[in-house]
C-alpha cells in the first residue's frame, strides 16, 4: 500500500472519548496483572489509530499548505490535540497508580513511567486554551514561511529555491539572492515579532499555571529530559565556547582565503570553494536511484528499509510552491511506516537530507517492533544521533552523488559539522534569555540575539544589512518558534555522531554494529542510557567535547582545502 492509499478519516472525538474512558475503566478495574496488561494493549491500539490520522493529516498539509481540505483538518487537530493529550494523561495517572506497576514496568520498560511522570507535570486542563493557542501560532509561523513568493531573476521562487543562487560562484549573485531572502523576512518583521511575542507569553502563562517559575523547566520537561537539566546544558555550552569556537573561527578564516574574498560576509558564508560548492550531478530521480544503490550496498538492513520506503512512496522530496519549508521524518504507527519530507533544490543539502532524514527513518523502521507511541522515537537529542551518524556512515558512497567533487563534500560536511555547533549553542542561550525575561520587547530580544551571536559567532559580518545587524537572523530558525529548547539537541547529537565518525574510521563494521544496536532501542531508554549501551561518551562529561573534536581537527588540517 502506498502513502496515497493510506486511509484518512477525521476522528470522532465523542466516540473516541467514550471508547478511551471505557478502556481506561477496564484497565483500572482489571483483576490481574495479565488482564491489566491486555487492556493496556487495547489502549495503545486506540491511541495508534488517533495519532496515525493526525500524522497523515500533518504530512498532507505540509506537502501542500494551500489544500483547503487538509488545512481544515490541521485546524481540527490544532484544537483537539490538547484534548487528546488530556485523555493520555488520565491513562498516565492510572498507570503510575497501578497496583501491578512493577509487572507493567518489567513488561514495558521504566522509560514509559518516567515519560508518564513528566507528562503529568506538563499538562493540566487549566492550560487547555493556551495549548490550543500555541498550536495555532506555530501553524501560522509555518504558513508564513511557506507563503514566500520571491521575485528573483525573472521568476517567482520559494525561500528554498533561492538556495542555489545564495551559493553562486558569482559574489554579486550571492549578495542579491541573500538580500532577496532577507527582504522577505524584513517585510514581515512585525508579523514574526508578534507571533514570537505571543508564543513567549502563552508559554510563560502555561508555566505559571502549572506551578513553574518560568517556561524553561517546563520546556525541558516537555522534551522529556529525564537525566539532565539546565545546569548540564549550560556546562556543555561552556565547553563549546572554550573548545569549538576558536576552531570554528580558524575554519572560517580558511574559508575566506579559499574563496579569495577580502572579508567573509553573511552572503559569503554559504559559499565554500572558489570552484563552486559540490552539487549532486543529477535530478531527484537520479538521486533516488543512487540512494537505492547506496543503501543496498551499505547493509542488508538499510537495503530492506530503503526499498520499503521507495516501494510505498514514503518520501516527498522536491520543493514546490505552497510546500512547507525544511525537512523532517515522522512515523505513521498504524502502518508501521516512516515518512521523509524535504525540499530538494539542487544543492548538496539534498544529499544531507537523504542521509539525515533517512537516518531518522531507519531508526524508527528498525524499532517498529516497539508498539507503544512513546517508544517510536527516542527523545530529540538521542534521535538526532541516528540522523547525523547516518550522514557519516554513508560517506563512502558520496562519489555516487558528487563524482569528482566528493572530496569537496567530505571537507565541507565535516568542517560544517564543527562550525554548526556554536550556532546551536547561540540559539540555545538566546532561548534561555528569552524565557527568563518573557516581558521584554521584541527590540530587546533582537539586541540580545546580536550580543549572543557575537559571543559564539564573532566571524559574522552583516556588512550593510540593517535587518540582520539589528538581530533578526533567528526568524528563519523554525525550532525557536515551534519547539523551544530543541535546537541544542543537534549539537549534543553531533558530538555523539562524531564519535561514530571516529569509530568508523578505525573499524567500520564494529561501528555499524553499535549504531544498529542504538537504532533498535527506539525510545525505550533515556538519552544517557542509550549512550552507555552504544558505548558513546556523554557530551556532558567534562573532557568529552575536547577529546571528540581533536581527531576531527587533525583530519581537517591534513586536507589541502585550497586545492579543492
Amino acid at each position: 500500500m502506498t502513502f496515497s492509499e493510506y486511509h484518512y478519516e477525521r476522528p470522532d472525538m465523542i466516540k473516541f472519548k467514550k471508547a478511551f474512558l471505557a478502556l481506561l475503566k477496564k484497565f483500572e478495574q482489571a483483576s490481574s496483572k495479565v488482564e491489566q496488561n491486555e487492556r493496556m494493549k487495547e489502549i495503545v491500539q486506540l491511541r495508534t489509530e488517533f495519532e496515525s490520522m493526525m500524522t497523515i493529516c500533518s504530512i498532507r498539509h505540509s506537502i501542500d499548505t494551500t489544500d483547503s481540505f487538509y488545512k481544515q483538518e490541521k485546524d481540527f487537530f490544532d484544537e483537539q490535540a490538547p484534548v487528546y493529550e488530556g485523555y493520555v494523561n488520565q491513562f498516565y495517572r492510572k498507570l503510575l497508580q497501578s497496583k501491578h506497576r512493577f509487572y507493567l514496568e518489567e513488561e514495558w520498560g521504566s522509560q514509559l513511567f518516567r515519560i508518564a511522570m513528566l507528562s503529568l507535570n506538563t499538562y493540566s486542563e487549566e492550560i487547555m486554551q493556551e495549548m490550543k493557542e500555541e498550536n495555532k501560532l506555530t501553524t501560522q509561523y509555518s504558513k508564513l514561511i511557506a507563503s514566500a513568493k520571491i521575485e528573483f531573476d525573472g521568476k517567482q521562487r520559494t525561500l528554498a529555491q533561492l538556495s542555489p543562487f545564495i551559493q553562486s560562484k558569482n559574489r554579486k549573485t550571492r549578495k542579491r539572492a541573500s538580500e532577496a531572502k532577507y527582504h522577505f523576512y524584513a517585510e514581515h518583521e512585525e508579523e514574526f515579532d508578534l507571533l514570537y511575542d505571543q508564543l513567549v507569553k502563552v508559554r510563560s502563562r502555561m508555566a505559571h499555571n502549572l506551578g513553574y517559575s518560568n517556561f524553561i523547566q517546563l520546556g525541558y520537561d516537555r522534551l522529556l529530559r529525564v537525566d539532565y537539566g539546565e545546569c548540564e546544558v549550560q556546562k556543555f555550552r561552556e565547553q563549546v565556547l572554550k573548545h569549538i569556537v576558536p576552531i570554528s573561527q580558524r575554519l572560517f578564516e580558511r574559508q575566506r582565503r579559499r574563496i579569495g574574498t577580502p572579508t567573509l560576509t553573511y552572503y559569503d558564508l554559504p559559499f565554500n570553494f572558489k570552484s563552486g560548492n559540490p552539487t549532486p550531478k543529477g535530478d531527484p530521480e537520479w538521486i533516488i536511484r543512487n540512494g537505492k544503490r547506496m543503501y543496498a550496498e551499505l547493509s542488508a538492513e538499510t537495503n530492506e528499509f530503503f526499498q520499503y520506503m521507495n516501494d510505498n512512496e514514503l518520501m516527498d522530496l522536491v520543493n514546490k510552491q505552497g510546500k512547507r519549508s525544511g525537512g523532517y521524518c515522522t512515523y505513521i504507527s498504524k502502518y508501521k511506516s516512516p515518512f521523509i519530507f524535504s525540499n530538494f533544490v539542487g544543492t548538496s543539502h539534498d544529499i544531507d537530507v537523504l542521509t539525515h532524514e533517512a537516518g531518522h527513518a531507519f531508526q524508527v523502521y528498525s524499532s517498529r517492533h516497539l508498539t507503544i507511541p512513546e517508544y517510536a522515537f527516542p527523545t530529540h537529542e538521542a534521535a538526532e544521533i541516528h540522523s547525523m551518524s547516518m550522514e557519516f556512515f554513508t560517506w563512502p558512497w558520496m562519489r555516487l552523488f558528487f563524482e569528482e567533487e566528493a572530496p569537496k563534500y567530505w571537507f565541507s560536511h565535516l568542517s560544517g559539522a564543527l562550525t554548526f555547533i556554536p550556532y546551536a549553542a547561540a540559539v540555545d542561550e538566546f532561548q534561555h534569555f528569552v524565557y527568563q525575561n518573557p516581558e521584554i520587547s521584541p527590540a530587546e530580544r533582537k539586541r540580545a540575539w546580536r550580543k549572543i551571536e557575537r559571543k559564539y559567532l564573532p566571524h559574522r559580518d552583516y556588512e550593510d544589512n540593517d535587518f540582520l545587524e539589528r538581530g533578526c537572523f533567528w526568524y528563519q530558525q523554525g525550532h525557536i518558534f515551534r519547539t523551544p529548547f530543541y535546537y541544542i539537541d543537534y549539537a549534543l547529537a553531533q558530538i555523539c555522531a562524531m564519535q561514530f565518525w571516529c569509530k568508523a574510521y578505525d573499524d567500520w563494521e564494529h561501528a555499524w554494529s553499535e549504531y544498529l544496536y542504538l537504532c533498535r532501542q527506539g525510545g525505550r531508554m533515556s538519552f544517557t542510557e542509550l549512550l552507555k549501551g552504544a558505548r558513546l561518551n556523554s557530551p556532558f562529561e567534562e573532557d568529552c567535547v575536547q577529546s571528540v573534536v581533536a581527531p576531527i581537527v587533525e583530519w581537517l588540517e591534513e586536507i589541502d582545502d585550497a586545492a579543492l
